[in-house]
């Protein structure tokens, strides 16, 4: 196993692993405390952080594969980074209710997207495509 096989399994595998928390967290403690609206957000949050959870298995997997990986090692920092910005601004927003962090939240996004479109650029890369 490479190490960033190994290291983006792992982040991967935490990744979930406070996803599962932080959606059960909002399912049962928030949910008596929020408005629908609240939490909706909060189950967007949550939503984006496992899709991306699960992305960090993907880039592990081709990191695994492929000679050149460094494009997918790139991905696969980006799909951290939109985690942190994107679902967790959406959860500091949901919990403090401090509105200007709803502007960061679509640099996640674009985060999240990035990686995404280098993902697909450093396997059609490193296939010869």
């Amino acid at each position: 196993m490479t190490d960033a096989t190994r290291l983006f399994t792992t982040l991967g595998a935490g990744a979930m692993a406070l996803a599962v928390v932080l959606g059960a967290f909002g399912a049962h403690a928030l949910k008596a405390r929020l408005t629908s609206e609240q939490l909706y957000v909060w189950h967007t949050a949550v939503q984006y952080h496992v899709y991306h959870a699960l992305g960090l298995f993907v880039v592990a997997a081709l990191c695994h594969l492929l000679q050149d990986a460094a494009m997918v090692r790139l991905a696969g920092w980006l799909m951290v980074l939109g985690i942190v910005v994107f679902s967790g601004s959406l959860y500091v927003l949901t919990l403090s209710g401090v509105r200007w962090l709803g502007a960061i939240t679509p640099l996640g996004g674009v985060a999240l997207i990035a990686a995404w479109l280098v993902l697909a650029w450093g396997t059609w890369r490193d296939s010869g495509g």
